[in-house]
């Protein structure tokens, strides 16, 4: 979170008593009479995983003590109420802290409905920049804690902080059986207009697909947000912060805190009454209803219940006593009573449509679009300790149903699972994997992401040697690096072991490191591989060996990699040798002959045409279609002011530039590294031709596909990786596409990798660059009557068009400011690092680039995970993993997650619930029986004529290779809810015309065949037979 980061001279008067705080905004009330305003006063404790103070810190100096003195306050006194939000903070005083007497009461108090669970995930994720993969991660693992724990299913969303509301999370909310939506964070000029006209609250149809299924009354935060009005007229002290500001590294002793609030006394009662209710008034008038919700506390609060409920409890009285004097009642509330009140008022709510809340401004000059980008590398491990976790996942799952009585510790093995569903939620967090966290905090998110991987990977090679009963366990080794471009390996043993996590059958290459060109691939048949070797970019004593692999769905294959005595010898037989062509530096400003001498580099669907003049990329020609789209690609990078008596800064969250991009270098160098398979386009971009060093460099490969492979996806995308930096300071690096397709400046870009949204280009009075810019998670694209380009990322970027037919995205940003706030925190993103991010490019017509991009972009996300090893030659691939049937989903439809999750508890929600009451719990261990199975339908109702149909799946069929299925049940998103006892809130809207949205039923067609409809997400139970 980020208030108080903004120069004086920058914030809104309403936000200079908070910044005197040091932290954010809230409210708070109590009561009830016929036609007074009720107001729900709801206490809560905003508490970052991660920010300014690392996790570790942030327990020891305050987040225990929320728990602790909460617990304690609400059981002396039934009338108190409190919510809990982040449930990382919650497990780890309920697991570290907790005594079986304060969990006795914490029991009592969430059974009578007074200690309630929001959101239930566990971190308050960010919405621009997450996957909704990892959105769903991190939602499960608390909501099967809770679940486990107490019998409860949070209902409600509390999105008070993320910057910016994405439209795929109230679908995801909605699937997962929540009532009601809560956001706050969103445009300043949108918010403004949208209070005066009493617009803060409608019912949200995120998914243009979904539609009516799937919508969600969701109620915006007034201008004061979430924190309490800090500023009272009677006090130069902030107002209803009685415990104080939270103190770093060590709570004092004497229980003194910075900035208490003036205590409410006989002399202070009135006082504080006349301000909270004027307050509440205040608030009544931007909302339809005479329900108000006044939220009672901020960042870091209520570490000191004590003195909270000490001076609110009077101050309450006080106000419901006199209610006929204000007009108003008020009363200590949790979200669901606020909710609850707002929807038995029967009132008939506007809709709103699948248009998102991105960007996030909060003043002409605070565009919160440079987060998007900031730290890069933190973002793309994020990505990698996901796509590793989904790999392994799935691994264990196959291992555990085909081998129950196989050798590996399977309650250790779900430990390692553990570790890293922890460290991927964790880093959702929205100041974590957005990049505006200290330097401290990122370290904590990439250790904590790197040993997860790191255990993983273990229980992968584990499952391998027991797969193939090798002998030699310490030699074999996972074979992905920790760098930042995700290639793979140092060195390759003999035997490459490559599974493909996906559920369709993919071809691809996979890419070792060797150190002798002399060497050829065999499969685990004997027969040769087709690959290609070629000198690393890496290094000069290295080669990049690229294999090409057809795999099944969750499947693996096995290579050798033989070295050979005679390089002639082994370049006779598969693998061929690349050539590489040196074209020298060329400066793009003194050449006259610029697009005079053009060459092609070219594979069955591409001719990429490069200037010889520039050394740039010219054109490129879509052969099927043999239409020629100018296309041409620059780094360029803006300026930003560094100090404040100058005007408005960049960083870690904003992004202002000063003025227009620039140009990042005069000349460039070229090689050409030529193959039968690959070819590869390497560019390094100078400053001038004195520099020895380049800042820049794009590596754009194209493959050719032999014949006999299915190399549809293969073929139709050149793949671009990109080093970029050290950056010089105050200096944000973008690569820029230009094409001369006319796509009038509409920029299409995805909300969580989950729906795209059309993103028209604005004209603002200030700023106008940096408000154009919107998150990029996985894909945007521009198109114009007949084309379309396509870009596929594996990491979160900034992205923005510029200009007709442009496309320019965000690479990395490198910051300093002389802010005392951000010097204090160390906030001022002084990024020295190198980052090395990928994009694939696709162009061609939209409906062939329709049909492709979406199983592309998963390939992209979650490519083959490649395993290093010596085995014994004669060592055969045991039977059942060269799968003749393995699980193949159509194409419109991706395996979203296939897992253990481990839980205890009964899929009976009435039996859970006994079980619970009885005090009983398994001690025997996590329940191995249980496989959770998630799907979705990847494509928009109408994208495509044959994609976008409705898809039956035979559960039976589909896992048939992984055993026999004894039992489905669907569930809710997170699997706490069987979806026949789920029935969400119905709110009242006016009625559409003209739309006919057709649902699947929650009938299944028998008892193991679903239907999936466009942008479904369906989420199973399934349990298998006993081997």
């Amino acid at each position: 979170m980020k208030l108080s980061s903004w120069p004086l001279w920058l914030l809104p008067l309403w936000l200079l008593p908070l910044w005197l705080l040091s932290s954010p905004q809230a409210s708070g009330l109590r009561g009830r009479a016929p036609g007074h305003l009720r107001a729900f006063v709801v206490p809560h404790s905003h508490m970052d995983v991660g920010w300014v103070y690392t996790v570790q810190e942030s327990m020891h100096a305050y987040a225990a003590n929320v728990y602790t003195s909460v617990t304690k306050e609400l059981s002396r006194e039934k009338q108190r109420k409190f919510i809990a939000v982040e449930q990382e903070f919650f497990r780890l005083w309920w697991s570290k802290v907790a005594t079986d007497t304060q969990k006795h009461q914490v029991h009592q108090l969430v059974k009578e409905g007074r200690l309630e669970f929001i959101i239930g995930g566990q971190v308050m994720h960010d919405e621009a920049v997450t996957h909704v993969d990892d959105q769903i991660l991190q939602l499960t693992e608390g909501h099967g804690f809770l679940y486990e724990t107490f019998g409860i299913r949070p209902q409600f969303s509390w999105h008070i902080d993320p910057f910016g509301a994405s439209a795929a999370t109230p679908t995801l909310f909605a699937l997962a059986g929540f009532n009601a939506h809560l956001i706050s964070r969103i445009d300043y000029d949108l918010k403004e207009d949208m209070q005066k006209a009493k617009e803060l609250q409608f019912v949200w149809r995120g998914s243009p697909s979904l539609a009516e299924s799937q919508e969600i009354f969701t109620h915006v935060m007034d201008q004061y947000s979430y924190c309490t009005p800090s500023h009272i007229p009677f006090s130069n002290r902030s107002g209803f912060y009685w415990n104080g500001i939270a103190l770093f590294p060590n709570p004092p002793k004497d229980g003194v805190y910075p900035n208490m609030s003036l205590p409410v006394t006989n002399a202070s009662l009135s006082l504080y009454a006349r301000t909270m209710v004027a307050n509440i008034k205040e608030r009544a008038a931007w909302f339809r209803t005479r329900d108000v919700l006044w939220p009672w506390g901020c960042d870091k609060q209520f570490f000191n219940s004590s003195v909270q409920f000490a001076n609110m409890d009077p101050l309450l009285a006080y106000i419901n006593n006199h209610s006929e004097e204000f007009g108003v009642t008020v009363e200590y509330a949790t979200v669901s009573d606020y909710f609850r009140a707002i929807h038995d008022r029967n009132v008939t709510w506007n809709t709103r449509n699948q248009q998102d809340f991105l960007p996030y401004s909060t003043e002409p000059f605070q565009s919160w679009t440079g987060f998007y980008t900031s730290r890069s590398s933190l973002k793309g491990i994020a990505r990698r300790g996901s796509s590793c976790l989904y790999a392994g996942e799935s691994m264990f799952t196959q291992y555990v149903l085909k081998n129950p009585q196989g050798p590996l510790s399977k309650p250790e093995s779900l430990e390692q699972l553990k570790k890293l569903r922890w460290a991927v939620s964790e880093v959702q967090h929205h100041d974590g994997i957005t990049g505006t966290e200290s330097p401290k905090v990122r370290d904590m998110y990439v250790d904590n992401l790197m040993e997860g991987m790191f255990d993983v990977k273990k229980l992968m090679v584990s499952i391998v040697l027991d797969m193939f009963r090798a002998e030699k366990k310490e030699e074999l080794q996972a074979g992905v690096s920790d760098r930042d471009s995700g290639k793979r390996g140092s060195e390759v043993k003999p035997c490459a072991v490559v599974y493909n996590p996906l559920a369709w059958t993919i071809t691809t290459f996979v890419t070792v490191s060797v150190r002798s060109p002399s060497v050829v691939v065999v499969d685990e048949s004997g027969h040769p591989v087709p690959a290609q070797i070629q000198n690393s970019t890496d290094s000069q004593s290295i080669y990049d060996l690229y294999i090409l692999t057809t795999i099944k769905g969750l499947s693996y294959r096995r290579y050798y990699i033989k070295l050979t005595g005679k390089f002639e010898e082994a370049h006779q037989e598969s693998t061929s040798i690349a050539r590489v062509f040196q074209f020298g530096r060329k400066s793009k400003k003194s050449s006259r002959c610029s697009g005079r001498r053009l060459f092609p580099v070219t594979n069955e669907c591409y001719s990429i045409l490069m200037d010889q003049g520039t050394n740039l990329m010219h054109s490129i020609i879509e052969r099927e279609s043999n239409q020629t789209v100018r296309v041409t690609q620059q780094f360029l990078e803006y300026k930003v002011n560094a100090d404040l008596e100058h005007g408005p800064i960049s960083d870690n969250y904003l992004f202002t530039p000063d003025g227009s991009a620039v140009e990042a270098s005069d000349v460039v160098g070229l090689e050409i590294v030529a193959g039968k398979l690959v070819t590869e386009i390497r560019q390094y971009f100078y400053r001038n031709f004195t520099v020895k060093d380049y800042t820049y460099a794009a590596y754009s490969r194209i493959f050719h596909i032999p014949e006999g492979y299915d190399g549809k996806l293969l073929c139709h995308r050149i793949e671009q990786e990109y080093r970029v930096g050290p950056l010089k300071l105050n200096r944000e690096a973008v690569l820029r596409t230009s094409t001369d397709l006319n796509s009038h400046q509409v920029l299409y870009t995805d909300d969580n990798g989950y729906q795209m949204q059309r993103r028209t280009y604005k004209a603002y009075v200030n700023n106008t660059v940096a408000r154009n810019y919107y998150p990029m998670v996985q894909t945007a694209f521009i198109e114009d009557s007949r084309t379309r380009l396509v870009l596929l990322s594996e990491r979160s970027h900034g992205v923005s068009s510029q200009g007709n037919g442009q496309i320019e995205v965000m690479l990395h940003r490198r910051l300093w400011n002389n802010f005392e706030w951000d010097l204090y925190y160390n906030l001022t993103l002084n990024d020295k690092s190198v980052v090395q991010p990928t994009l694939w490019l696709l162009l061609g017509p939209k409906p062939v680039t329709t049909a492709l991009y979406q199983m592309s972009r998963m390939a992209l996300e979650h490519k083959p995970f490649v395993i290093f090893g010596e085995l014994p030659i004669d060592n055969q691939m045991p039977p059942g993993y060269l799968q003749k049937d393995a699980p193949t989903l159509p194409s419109s439809l991706h395996l979203q997650i296939l897992s253990i999750p481990g839980w205890q508890y009964s899929g009976n929600h009435t039996e859970h619930l006994q079980n619970l009451q009885k005090g009983h719990r398994k001690e025997s261990g996590p329940d191995l029986s249980r496989v959770l199975l998630r799907i979705c339908h990847l494509f928009e109702a109408g994208e495509d004529p044959d994609l976008s149909q409705p898809v039956a799946v035979n559960l039976k069929s589909l896992l048939q290779s992984l055993g026999t299925v004894a039992s489905v049940e669907e569930r809710s998103l997170t699997g706490t809810w069987d979806v026949k006892d789920l029935s969400r809130w119905r709110w009242k809207t006016a009625k559409l015309k003209g739309q006919d949205f057709h649902r699947s039923s929650k009938t299944p067609l028998g008892n193991s065949t679903f239907v999936l409809y466009p942008k479904e997400i369906k989420t199973f139970f399934i349990h298998f037979q006993e081997q």
